[in-house]
C-alpha cells in the first residue's frame, strides 16, 4: 500500500506514537512493569466520586441519558456547556468573553492540530505564496506538537536557558533576547505557543513572563497560544504562587478536562477570538462532525456551580503536589553520589531528569530501561523545530538534548519509587 505524502508523514515513527504505544502495549511476560512514561493522570477518589454522582443525575433525569448518547451537538460544541464555560470564566475572572469565544474539540491535542494548521503553513495572497511558522519559545517543549504540522518545517523552537542550584535542581527560562531577535528578523510567524505548566519539564511561566510573551505576540499582530492542559483554574496542577489564570484579546487558551479525571472522554476547550472559534467549528465539522458530548455533560453543572474549580484546589493540586515531593525525594535518595539534576517541580504530572554523565543517548537508555520493565520518555523527542536559516542554533545542540528523561510520577507510589531506583541503578551502569 502506497500512501500520500501527508499519509506517509502521519504514519511514520514519531515520539507521540511511541509514547501512546507504551501506555497500552503489555511488556514481555515475567517483566514487572513500572509505567513512568505516558500522560495518564491519577485516579483521585474524590474526583471519580464527583463524576459518578453527576452521571447518576443524568441517568435519573427523564430522557437526559438517551438524548446525551443519541444526539449530535453542534460543531462548535454543546451549546449549554459553552454558555456555562463562558459565563463562569467571564464572571469569575473578568474576561471579556461570551459563547462566541468558546469552542469544544475532541481533546486539546485535536485543538492544537486545528490551530497550528490554521495559523501556519503555506499562505496565498494575490498570487504570492508564503510559509508561516509556529514559534515555541521554551524548548524542550511538548512531544505531541512535533509531528502535528500537515506541511513540513512548520515549527520553530527557541532553545531555553537554564539556571542550576546546589540542591541538584535546575530551572529553564525563556531566552527573550533570542526570541525577540528572531521575531524581528523573521516576519513569517503565525503564532507563538507555550505550555503552562511546561510539558515535559514541569516549569511554570510566571504571570510577568506570560504578559511579556503576549506583548511580543501583540507587537507582531499574532496570537499567543497557551496550552493550559495542566493549568488554571482547572485542573490546577500548579505548585507555585506566581501564576494566575490569564486571557487577553490576542491569546488563544487551550483547556482540557483530561487531567481533572476525564482523559478518555477527550474534551478540549478553546477560548479565543470569535473568528478563531468559528474556524475551529468549521474544521471540526469536516474532521469529526462534532465533538464527544459525555465530558461536556458531566462537567457542565460542576463548572456552573464552581465545584470543579473547588475540587481542583482542594484535592487535585494537593494530591499531585504531595506525589511530586515524594518522587523528588526518591530522585535525591537513589541518585545520591551521581552527577544529576531534576527540574524544579512547579507543576504538571511529570518530572524532568538530567543525567549529565550518561554515556549513551537517552533514546538508547530508554530501550535499556524498557528491558527492565521501566517505561519513560526519552528527551530527544522534546527538542524539535530547527531554523538555522532564521538565525537560530540547532535544537539538537542544546546540552540537554540527549541527556534527559521525562518521568510521570502520577502512578502508584511504590511503582514510581521502584522505577526511579532502577533508573538510578542503570544510570550508574551507563555512566562509568
Amino acid at each position: 500500500m502506497i500512501f500520500s505524502d501527508t499519509g506517509t508523514k502521519f504514519c511514520s515513527k514519531s515520539g507521540i506514537l511511541q509514547l501512546m504505544d507504551d501506555i497500552g502495549r503489555p511488556l514481555p511476560e515475567g517483566v514487572k512493569p513500572h509505567r513512568l512514561g505516558g500522560g495518564n493522570p491519577a485516579l483521585i477518589p474524590e474526583i471519580s466520586a464527583m463524576y459518578r454522582q453527576e452521571m447518576q443525575k443524568i441517568m435519573d433525569s427523564g430522557d437526559d441519558f438517551e438524548n446525551l448518547i443519541g444526539l449530535y451537538d453542534s460543531p462548535q460544541g454543546r451549546m449549554s456547556f459553552i454558555e456555562t464555560v463562558a459565563g463562569y470564566l467571564s464572571k469569575t475572572y473578568g474576561w471579556k468573553i461570551g459563547p462566541e469565544n468558546v469552542a469544544i474539540s475532541n481533546g486539546s491535542q485535536s485543538a492544537c492540530f486545528y490551530l497550528f494548521n490554521l495559523l501556519a503553513g503555506t499562505f496565498s495572497s494575490e498570487g504570492i505564496k508564503a510559509k508561516k511558522k509556529i514559534v515555541f519559545p521554551l524548548a524542550p517543549e511538548y512531544i505531541g506538537y512535533a509531528d502535528q504540522g500537515i506541511e513540513e518545517d512548520m515549527f520553530v523552537s527557541i532553545p531555553s536557558t537554564w539556571e542550576e542550584y546546589e540542591d541538584h535542581t535546575f530551572k529553564y527560562h525563556v531566552n527573550f533576547d533570542l526570541l525577540e531577535e528572531y521575531m524581528k528578523n523573521n516576519p513569517l510567524v503565525g503564532a507563538i505557543c507555550v505550555t503552562r505548566p511546561t510539558n515535559p519539564s514541569g516549569n511554570v511561566l510566571t504571570d510577568s513572563e506570560i504578559r511579556r510573551l503576549s506583548s511580543i505576540a501583540g507587537k507582531y499582530g499574532i496570537p499567543l497560544i497557551i496550552d493550559n492542559a495542566y493549568g488554571l483554574p482547572w485542573p490546577n496542577i500548579i505548585f507555585t504562587d506566581d501564576a494566575s489564570p490569564y486571557y487577553d484579546k490576542n491569546v488563544i487558551l487551550s483547556m482540557s478536562l483530561s487531567k481533572i479525571g476525564l482523559p478518555s472522554l477527550r474534551t478540549g476547550i478553546i477560548i479565543a477570538p470569535e473568528e478563531i472559534v468559528t474556524a475551529i467549528g468549521n474544521m471540526n465539522a469536516i474532521a469529526a462532525l462534532a465533538s464527544g458530548s459525555f465530558g461536556q455533560a458531566l462537567a457542565e453543572n460542576l463548572i456552573k456551580t464552581g465545584l470543579l474549580v473547588e475540587k481542583a484546589r482542594d484535592f487535585v493540586r494537593p494530591y499531585y503536589e504531595n506525589k511530586a515531593k515524594k518522587a523528588s525525594a526518591a530522585f535525591h535518595r537513589y541518585f545520591s553520589g551521581t552527577n544529576y539534576a531534576v527540574h524544579k517541580s512547579e507543576g504538571s504530572i511529570f518530572q524532568w531528569l538530567l543525567l549529565k554523565d550518561l554515556k549513551i543517548p537517552t533514546l538508547q537508555f530508554y530501550a535499556e530501561l524498557k528491558k527492565k520493565g521501566v517505561i519513560v520518555v526519552p528527551g530527544e523527542y522534546f527538542f524539535f523545530g530547527d531554523d538555522r536559516a532564521g538565525g537560530l542554533p540547532p535544537v539538537c545542540g542544546h546540552p540537554h538534548y540527549n541527556k534527559c528523561l521525562r518521568i510521570n510520577y502520577a502512578g502508584e507510589e511504590q511503582e514510581v519509587d521502584e522505577g526511579i531506583k532502577i533508573i538510578a541503578e542503570m544510570y550508574k551502569k551507563f555512566s562509568d
